[in-house]
């Protein structure tokens, strides 16, 4: 169970802080820290997606 939070607490903390820098982004008319913030996310969800994939290759 702790080796899971352990696993799990930095991506959570990476898509949020990616949340904050497109809301924080739209706020400031940045588009530049928006498009950070949303390739921070998407870079995340891949990397989950892949160690998904990994562990179970039979699964997808």
């Amino acid at each position: 169970m702790k080796n899971k939070l352990l696993s799990w607490t930095p991506k959570i903390l990476a898509i949020l802080l990616g949340g904050f820098f497109i809301v924080f982004g739209g706020y400031d008319d940045s588009p530049g820290l928006q498009g950070i913030g949303l390739i921070l996310i998407i870079a995340i969800i891949f990397a989950i997606i892949r160690g998904q994939k990994k562990k179970n290759p039979d699964d997808f």
